[in-house]
């Protein structure tokens, strides 16, 4: 049997009376043409619970999910959203450990564009009482990727210098936090002023502009001469190239993602250097590792808890807003992160 509350903790958990407030894609194309509408409300079934949205996180990956250019293509109709955070509502069969009223957050595959949202136990974790819900939504996707990719698929060492590119996103704002936390050195590549100031406010030692600067030059330039032990790229195309050559020898080039196109570079660049490129989708690794996962997410939540780790406070815009939001980020015109709020 479904448990369900009505007014719990200080109103935050209300009961769905049959319908909601969702953002709801129709068809894979442009992001702008999102819309709003009443659909019914979910029921948690067996190993499942009923999240009262209060925050859901925009990412990449959910616009290029809606434009039809993931890897992974969804079949509309469907609710985006990968990330939220909120308050349990409903709980149902087999689920012990969670209440209504417990303040969590929560990786679906979709469906968190909407007023609530169901979602295996198993996906949901605890929010600590000193993180809002704004940061509870948009720090799961980021800082697990880059815990991830340093701990995991390398080993970030105290004084390694990376490089991350994207570097006034919230990808790589996280990326720039936990290489901090370790004790490494950054240099941020940003395309505008704006990004790179953010990216020096996460504790970056230097920017680079990526259109007005030789970006292998400058890393030269700043690391005297030997270039940096790791590379954290998050925009692929042209840039990966510059990064590429602006490695040591013996250096980690970790391929993140592709907001400016898959990248093409040559592979001689790889040999003569005895360079090393690694591979880092923390999502298809999540789906065949989910209790190493568990340890992994408590890592990050231990380190924001205890203040190591910072996530930045994204900007909060409703629904509504959905298809311009991914628009500005599809169009790499997004400074930090930004939340959907019902």
């Amino acid at each position: 049997m479904t448990v369900e509350a009505g007014s719990v903790d200080g109103g935050l958990v209300r009961p769905v009376a049959g319908g909601m407030r969702a953002v709801v894609c129709h068809e894979l194309g442009p992001v702008g043409g999102l819309a709003v509408e009443d659909i019914p409300a979910p029921e948690p079934g067996r190993g499942e619970v009923r999240v009262a949205m209060r925050a859901a996180g925009v990412s990449f990956v959910t616009a290029l999910q809606i434009a039809g250019k993931y890897q992974f293509p969804l079949a509309p109709p469907f609710v985006p959203g990968g990330e939220a955070a909120g308050v349990i509502e409903a709980v149902g069969e087999g689920v012990s450990g969670w209440r209504p009223g417990d303040r969590v957050f929560a990786s679906v595959v979709h469906g968190a564009f909407a007023e609530c949202f169901v979602v295996d136990a198993a996906r949901v974790a605890r929010l600590p009482e000193n993180v809002d819900f704004a940061r509870g939504a948009s720090f799961m996707q980021a800082y697990g990727t880059a815990w991830f990719a340093f701990t995991r698929r390398t080993a970030l060492r105290p004084g390694d210098v990376v490089l991350v590119t994207g570097a006034g996103g919230g990808v790589g704002l996280a990326a720039i936090d936990v290489a901090r936390s370790m004790g490494a050195e950054v240099i941020a590549v940003a395309s505008t002023a704006e990004k790179r100031e953010l990216a020096t406010s996460k504790g970056a030692k230097a920017t680079i502009d990526p259109v007005g600067d030789d970006v292998r030059a400058r890393v030269r330039e700043l690391t005297g001469g030997t270039g940096v032990d790791v590379v954290y790229d998050v925009v692929g195309g042209d840039v990966s190239e510059a990064a590429l050559r602006a490695l040591a020898f013996e250096g980690r080039f970790i391929v993140i993602g592709f907001a400016g196109g898959i990248a093409r570079v040559p592979l001689n660049l790889v040999l003569l250097n005895n360079r090393v490129v690694t591979g880092v989708e923390w999502g298809s690794w999540v789906t065949r590792n989910p209790e190493e996962n568990r340890t992994l997410m408590a890592e990050v939540v231990a380190e924001i808890a205890n203040g190591s780790l910072h996530p930045v406070v994204p900007s909060e815009r409703p629904l509504d807003d959905a298809g311009s939001v991914l628009a500005d980020l599809l169009g790499r015109r997004a400074v930090g992160k930004t939340v959907l709020v019902p």
